[in-house]
This record gives structure tokens, C-alpha cells and sequence, in this order.
């Protein structure tokens, strides 16, 4: 199993959403919060509306720029809080693609594509 992923997001209608074809997913939106995280995340990057790298952890890695902390399950997707950004976001069941099960702690870095 990868200890990093990297995905690359993009605006479509108005919403942050990703696709990745190794996992089966296309247009896969972010919602409830973790939209907000997005674009607090990506304000120094020019242009990402049009896409960006996003790289994500379960552990700890040079360059994260942020962390998210696991909260609770619901709606068979969990709540993160980010303490940079003192906000809480809920990441879809599509986490799972990614990780076995939800991870405590999860390591972003966003950056230019």
C-alpha cells in the first residue's frame, strides 16, 4: 500500500471535485466543509480552480501543509477538524479507497500541478 497518494483537483459547476480512474472515481465532489478547507488551502496558488496537486498521508511527510484530525463517523463518511483553518470538514466513504480504514490524522500538501 502507497504511504502517499496524490490526487489533483478541480473546480467543475462551482465545486471541488477530483478524479482518479486507479480507484474508480470521476467528478468525486468534496463537500461540507472540506470545500472551505480547499479554498483556504489553495489561496497562494495561482489559478487552482484549474487544478492542483493535492499529496495526502495517513503519517507525517516533508512539505505537509496542513493536518486533519479525525473526529467521528457519520453517514458512512468521517468528520475531520483542521486546526489551521478551525473548521470541520466530512470526507465521503471514498476515503476508503485510499486507506483501510479512516485514518486519525491526515497530512496535506496542496501545490502548483
Amino acid at each position: 500500500m502507497n504511504a502517499l497518494f496524490i490526487i489533483a483537483p478541480y473546480k467543475y459547476d462551482g465545486l471541488w471535485v477530483f478524479d482518479d480512474p486507479t480507484v474508480g472515481l470521476s467528478k468525486e465532489p468534496f463537500i461540507a466543509g472540506i470545500d472551505t478547507m480547499i479554498d483556504k488551502a489553495v489561496a497562494n496558488i495561482p489559478k487552482a480552480e484549474r487544478g492542483f496537486r493535492a499529496i495526502f498521508s495517513a503519517t507525517p511527510f516533508p512539505g505537509s501543509g496542513f493536518k486533519l484530525e479525525w473526529r467521528r463517523e457519520d453517514s458512512g463518511g468521517n468528520w475531520y477538524y483542521s486546526d489551521q483553518f478551525k473548521i470541520e470538514g466530512w470526507l465521503c466513504p471514498a476515503l476508503l479507497r485510499y486507506f483501510p480504514s479512516a485514518p486519525r490524522e491526515i497530512y496535506v500538501k496542496a501545490a502548483h500541478r
